[in-house]
This record gives C-alpha cells, sequence and structure tokens, in this order.
C-alpha cells in the first residue's frame, strides 16, 4: 500500500513515526505530515527548518513515489504522487479487477458478525433491516481484509411476545374456525399476516383483560418447557416466521453461517450467572441475581430473576460461550441499535470478568435510529412500517419513475431492475452517515440522480459502462498510455483512485462502512465533472481517448468494488 512506503521514506528522514494525512484541498499535495511541528517541539528549533532538513533527507533518498516535496505555512510538508505511479496505480485496478483494494493483513483471523436478530411471532421491523445493512456490509469489509468471516444471527423464539402471539393464534383459530392445517395451506404472506393479527390481538389482550394477563403468562410457562399442548403450534408458528425472515434475507443478499435462538442459549446463560455468583462476579439482591455496574462505573442489571429464570442478559451470557465453541473467533462483532449501548456495555464487561478470553474479543457496533417524514409512507397495519414494507415501497416508486422517464433497462426486467435500485437507495442511505448517528429516510432524496445517492452510484457505474460498450473496446486490455500533460479533470480522478485500498483498509479498522461509501460518491462526483466537460469517445487525439477509456474502465470497477462492499448490486443499463 503506498501509505505505509510513503510513512517508511519520511520515518527514516524524520526518525520519529509520522502521522499522514489527505490534505482537504488537492492543491496541498495527495498526503501532507505535521512530523516537522512535532519535531521543532521536541528539539526548541523553528518548524520550518526542521521541516526543511526532512525535506532534503527526503529527496536524497531519490523515491520514484512523488514527483514533488514542499514545504508549506508553519512547517507542513505535502506530498504530491508522482504521474508514474498514479498510472501504474490505474493499470493495477485494470489487471486486478474485483481483487483490488483487497489486502491479506487479516489473513488467518476469524471474525464472527452477529446482526439482523429478529424474533419470531414479530415483524420484521426498520431498525432489523438497518442491522441487516450494517452488519452485511461490515462482514464484506472485514473478508476483503483477508479475514474468515462467519454471519450468525440471533433470535428471540421465547418470552412474553411469543406467548402473547400464540394465545392471539389460539383465539383467532377458535374465531375464525381454522384448524393448523387450513392454516398451513395458505400462503406464507397470509400466515405471516395471521401471525401478526393474532400478536396484536394477544398484546392489546395482555394491557386490558387480567384473566388474558394470566392466561398469557401461563402459556409462557408452557412454552418454556416445551409442553405437548402448545407444542405444535408454537412450532408452526416459529418456522413461518423463521420462513418469512429467510425470504428477506435472499433479498437482501444475505447467507448466514450461524443461526442461534434464546430457547436454546437460555439454560447455558442460567449455569454461567450461577457459576458468576460463587466467584463474586454478581450478587444477590432482593430475591435476584444483579450484576454490580456501579463498581465498573456502568449500572447495575438483574441476570437471574427473582422466579430464578434467566432474563435476556443472561442469555446473551450464554450465546457468547456458545459461539465461541462453534467458532473459535479472534473477534467478535455484534450489530445492533443504539438504544442498548448501555446494555452491552454491562455485559461486555461482565463477560470480560468470567471469560476474559471471550470478553476482550468482543466488540459491540450500534447503528442509530430510522425516521420516516410524516405522511409520506404509510404500513400495513397503520403503525409501524416493516422492512420489507420500506423496500416495496421504495421499489414501486422505482417502477413509476421507469414508467413515466423511461429506461435502457428491457421491461421484462423492470421488477428486478426495480429491486436492485430500491435496495442501493435504502442501502447507501443507511450507510453514508457514521456508526451511531439517526437519520432521517426521505425516499425522494434517496432516490435522486444528482449525487450523494444510491443509485447516483449505480447510474454512474452503467454510465461508464456504457462508454466503454460504445468504444468496442475491451476493458482488460488497453494501449500503452501517454505520459504527458494531464487535464485538471482528468488528474481529478486520476489522483483519487489510489486510495481505495487505503479506504478498505480503515473501515474494517474503525468498523466504519460509511468510509466506503464516502469515497464511492467522491470518485463518481470527480468522474461526473470529468465525464460533463472532457468528450470520452469524441477526444482530440487518440491518446487522449484511451487514456479516458482506461480512465472510465478503473473507475466503473471501482465503483463495482466498493458497491459490492456496501451491499450495493450495480446495473449495467438504467
Amino acid at each position: 500500500m503506498i501509505e505505509t512506503e510513503l510513512r517508511e521514506v519520511i520515518e527514516k528522514a524524520a526518525g520519529e513515526r509520522v502521522v499522514l494525512e489527505h490534505p482537504a484541498n488537492s492543491e496541498h499535495g495527495d498526503y501532507s505530515t505535521n512530523i516537522a511541528l512535532v519535531l521543532a517541539k521536541k528539539l526548541n528549533k523553528d518548524p520550518r527548518e526542521v521541516a526543511e532538513e526532512i525535506l532534503s533527507k527526503v529527496k536524497s533518498q531519490k523515491s520514484k513515489v512523488f514527483d514533488s516535496v514542499q514545504v508549506a505555512g508553519p512547517g507542513f510538508i505535502n506530498f504530491f504522487l508522482s504521474q508514474n505511479y498514479l498510472m501504474g496505480e490505474m493499470g493495477e485496478v485494470q489487471k486486478k479487477k474485483e481483487k483490488y483494494g483487497t489486502s491479506v493483513s487479516s489473513k488467518g483471523k476469524k471474525v464472527m458478525v452477529e446482526f439482523t436478530d429478529p424474533n419470531p411471532f414479530k415483524e420484521f421491523h426498520i431498525g432489523h433491516l438497518y442491522s441487516n445493512i450494517v452488519g452485511e456490509s461490515l462482514s464484506r469489509v472485514f473478508e476483503s481484509q483477508g479475514a474468515l468471516v462467519k454471519r450468525a444471527n440471533y433470535q428471540g423464539d421465547v418470552g412474553m411476545h411469543v406467548a402473547k402471539a400464540v394465545w392471539g393464534m389460539k383465539k383467532k383459530m377458535e374465531a375464525d374456525k381454522l384448524s393448523l392445517a387450513g392454516l398451513a395451506k395458505k400462503s406464507l404472506e397470509e400466515r405471516v399476516k395471521f401471525l401478526g393479527q393474532s400478536y396484536a390481538l394477544g398484546a392489546d389482550a395482555f394491557e386490558r383483560d387480567e384473566s388474558a394477563k394470566k392466561e398469557i403468562g401461563e402459556l409462557n410457562r408452557k412454552i418454556f418447557a416445551l409442553d405437548k399442548e402448545i407444542k405444535e403450534l408454537y412450532l408452526k408458528g416459529r418456522k413461518w416466521s423463521l420462513d418469512y425472515f429467510e425470504k428477506i434475507y435472499k433479498r437482501l443478499g444475505t447467507k448466514f453461517n450461524y443461526y442461534y435462538f434464546e430457547s436454546k442459549v437460555g439454560k447455558v446463560g442460567l449455569e454461567t450467572v450461577k457459576e458468576g455468583l460463587k466467584k463474586g462476579i454478581f450478587e444477590e439482591s432482593q430475591g435476584a441475581v444483579i450484576f454490580p455496574g456501579e463498581k465498573y462505573g456502568l449500572h447495575s442489571r438483574v441476570f437471574i430473576n427473582s422466579q430464578g429464570l434467566p432474563t435476556y442478559e443472561a442469555k446473551e451470557l450464554g450465546l457468547a460461550p456458545t459461539k465461541y465453541k462453534d467458532f473459535k473467533y479472534d473477534t467478535s462483532v455484534i450489530v445492533t441499535g443504539n438504544e442498548i449501548i448501555g446494555y452491552f456495555k454491562v455485559l461486555i464487561q461482565a463477560l470480560k470478568l468470567l471469560s476474559p478470553e471471550i470478553g476482550n474479543k468482543t466488540f459491540h457496533v450500534s447503528h442509530g435510529m430510522v425516521r420516516l417524514p410524516e405522511g409520506k409512507m404509510s404500513s400495513r397495519t397503520g403503525k409501524i412500517l416493516a422492512g420489507d414494507e420500506l423496500i416495496d415501497q421504495v421499489q414501486g416508486k422505482v417502477l413509476e419513475r421507469m414508467k413515466t422517464s423511461g429506461s435502457e433497462v428491457p421491461q421484462k426486467e423492470w421488477e428486478k431492475a426495480a429491486e436492485k435500485i430500491a435496495l442501493a437507495a435504502i442501502k447507501y442511505s443507511l450507510l453514508r452517515v457514521t456508526p451511531g448517528k439517526d437519520i432521517i429516510f426521505d425516499i425522494d432524496t434517496s432516490l435522486s440522480l444528482e449525487g450523494d445517492s444510491g443509485p447516483y452510484l449505480q447510474y454512474t457505474y452503467a454510465r461508464a459502462k456504457s462508454i466503454l460498450r460504445k468504444a468496442k473496446l475491451s476493458d482488460t486490455k488497453f494501449p500503452k498510455l501517454r505520459e504527458t500533460k494531464f487535464e485538471k479533470e482528468e488528474m481529478d480522478v486520476l489522483r483519487y483512485i489510489y486510495k481505495f485500498p487505503e479506504v478498505a483498509a480503515e473501515a474494517a479498522r474503525l468498523f466504519s462502512p460509511n468510509m466506503v461509501a464516502q469515497f464511492a460518491v467522491e470518485l463518481a462526483q470527480k468522474y461526473n465533472v470529468f465525464y460533463n466537460v472532457l468528450p470520452v469517445l469524441q477526444a482530440e487525439t487518440k491518446e487522449s481517448k484511451q487514456f479516458r477509456l482506461a480512465l472510465t474502465s478503473a473507475v466503473a470497477q471501482l465503483l463495482q468494488n466498493s458497491l459490492h462492499l456496501l451491499g450495493i448490486s450495480t446495473l449495467e443499463r438504467m
């Protein structure tokens, strides 16, 4: 990676560890360092004098990586990469194709990413959609650096929400004179709708009817025990929910390696907490077992309730060793909404005390909340919009636009293309922000072809591919390119290409897929400025045409590579 090579040159000259940055203004170079200012303080010397000394030593190494080095301002040292290097890097994109930007820096490392985590018997809401999109992108970013990644999904298949749904199922089946066999013959969509109505019925009854509340509490105990009276009903409902979730995962492009369930890890968690109680990690309080978080600057939480049952927290402590037993990871990443950041701080602290080997490898990545503009989008139930409903509504909007504005996509492929564009709109909107920030999802903004949207990136890719098709030139073989003065718009693109491997590596290190989204949109913007100013197919000279086609091909490949890391599909035509 060029950054590493350049740092070695500077550190050899400065004799000190160096921090490199990309200047916000490209006129200040491709890289810049403040090492002279840092050293000047230690040496009690003028920063510019120190910078000039370093500059002299750097130049004496005669590196072919950069064309010029300049001292600027109070003592910054700015480096301008050589044209030969930049051209060579563009050639590397042509050569490596989808492998460009990948690395072996994490080869041999095992990473488990747990994400999505919906609850059977309940709707797949937008929070689950957000978790899936972040988790899948993180998984791809880790894989790009050579890690072996396993995707895991933890689902709450027991608890009061399940008891409410099963109670509602029984009541609805009686009222509608439905049998399980009859329900099983209905479509998956109809069965899932039935589950949603059953849950709503049970949740409402639980709040307003004491006898129903008592019955639901009793059902909850029977479900935990897999009582034969409700076993078949419970297992059928659970399976229908999981089948419904699986359809959504397929649509989103996610394949899980491991599925975990609360019903299976509860006992492990209970025993883990009891062992921790003996060791003094947990304490008894008012008939319950708690983790005394105050000792660690956190808040206390209940892990075993006064009835002797494991809480959600205890089940998580059962999940961690279960996952580790299945896949001895070096890093475990759990993706959830930011409303449970405090909960995970307590959980990871308890885990570090119980099992340092696992706890010290566990990291929590939180995402923000998604808000929808009021009045613009409505759900099936009139309440909260479900995750798949959001995809459907955005897809519907795309189809409307394709019908009214026209499209280069053959009509028979409109449905599939519209779904790819809708998913790009949603995924990019959620991934473009720093993890943890809330967003307002606006459908029109997300579908804009003017910039900073998923469809804009797809459109730029399709534009580049269209140019290459018209040129009737293989994008794998280009003649030897000129070494001459470039136009500013050409250089702006050329000077951005080499950054992709750095961005992918940094996104993996910081668990931040938004860095990839930012790279992709800036590359697309620079390319579109170039495209609007300089002709490609009608270039003034043969050499200019060849270079601009090579640049176009490299941009198309980089957009495809970065969109892949975001979990977004490309389209050859739009």
